[in-house]
């Protein structure tokens, strides 16, 4: 089985779909000639052709706006913003108009637009290239909200995605693109394109939207998280003298509750980690979940981990983002307790 790194396994996953379904369209801002500015779309343009493959302008309304009507009218397309920065020109139309299609005609309509985005820090990006907005997008009915942690299920979610009749806002964390990052800000970012992290088999497959996966098992507490944060956790169960069970979210929406209510029950406490801002952060709703459906269960206070409530930090970026001594300190905090 090849190995690859989430970029390639993106890029693999669209040429897969583009080759099956010939109603499925990518189309961005230089994701033709150029590839992408993270090259995941290097090589679908002159493969597929400029019909297929578009070169979008600068203007991330009307690539909504162009996919909304393209998903109407039979087709399935695949939408890059970017960065996950710039997807609020289009947040109008994602929540007014893409999430509520199915439900406003009643079912006679539906839009199968996947909306895909590099979000989160650790390269150094600043406040306008290190967003992590995927919690706005989980309060929106009607959309699917997903994060892949490794190539396996990038791509996998991916097709999963493209295939599915209902829209999704696919966030890919670009600091872990080529390879696992442990939190350490003292180890630096890969170049691109260069890092294998995986394997990934070259043909079709599908990761099911709506489940969670225990990535290591575990005794003592859960710890919750998704994207870059899954190998941040990894990293600091490896600090702690503790038997930590890790569970990747990977679909903020739909949730996969029972998976996380039946590690809570197992373990008794739980961590939850994001990157994003720490107030209204999709952890907010991972806590209250456990709270609703673990309350008996839990012999400590759920804790959570997260980004700071400012701008992304440029000068502070370490310090912002929630890496392994963070963590080890909130692992350490929680098993103490009760």
């Amino acid at each position: 089985m090849p190995q690859m790194n989430m970029i390639q396994a993106l890029n693999s996953a669209m040429d897969i779909m583009l080759g099956r379904d010939p109603g499925v369209i990518v189309i961005g801002e230089d994701v033709g000639y150029f590839g992408g500015v993270f090259r995941t779309t290097d090589g679908l343009q002159r493969k597929y052709g400029e019909h297929r493959v578009i070169d979008a302008p600068i203007a991330e309304g009307g690539i909504i706006g162009s996919v909304i009507g393209m998903g109407v009218n039979g087709l399935r397309p695949v939408a890059e913003i970017q960065f996950a920065d710039y997807i609020y020109p289009g947040f109008d139309q994602i929540a007014s108009q893409l999430a509520k299609l199915r439900y406003r005609t009643a079912g006679e309509f539906c839009a199968p637009v996947t909306i895909r985005s590099p979000c989160g820090g650790g390269i150094r990006g600043g406040q306008t290239h290190s967003q992590s907005p995927e919690g706005l997008f989980t309060h929106i009915c009607g959309i699917k909200v997903v994060m892949p942690s490794n190539p396996y299920d990038a791509k996998g979610l991916l097709i999963s995605a493209i295939e599915d009749d209902d829209p999704v806002v696919f966030f890919e964390p670009k600091r872990i693109y080529n390879g696992p990052f442990d939190g350490d800000p003292d180890k630096p970012a890969v170049p691109w394109s260069t890092h294998p992290a995986g394997e990934v088999p070259e043909g079709y497959y599908s990761v099911p939207i709506g489940r969670a996966e225990v990535v290591r098992p575990g005794e003592d507490l859960t710890i919750l998280c998704y994207g870059t944060m899954v190998h941040v956790a990894q990293a600091a169960a490896r600090l702690v003298e503790a038997d930590a069970e890790i569970i990747d979210v990977r679909t903020m929406v739909p949730l996969d509750v029972a998976t996380l209510r039946q590690s809570v029950e197992k373990t008794g406490r739980c961590v939850i980690v994001h990157e994003a801002t720490r107030f209204s952060g999709y952890g907010a709703e991972l806590s209250a979940t456990i709270q609703e459906e673990c309350f008996y269960s839990l012999e400590a206070p759920i804790v959570r981990v997260c980004g700071w409530d400012t701008p992304y930090p440029h000068a502070f970026e370490w310090q912002y983002f929630p890496g392994q001594k963070r963590l080890v300190a909130a692992i350490e905090q929680v098993l103490e307790a009760g």
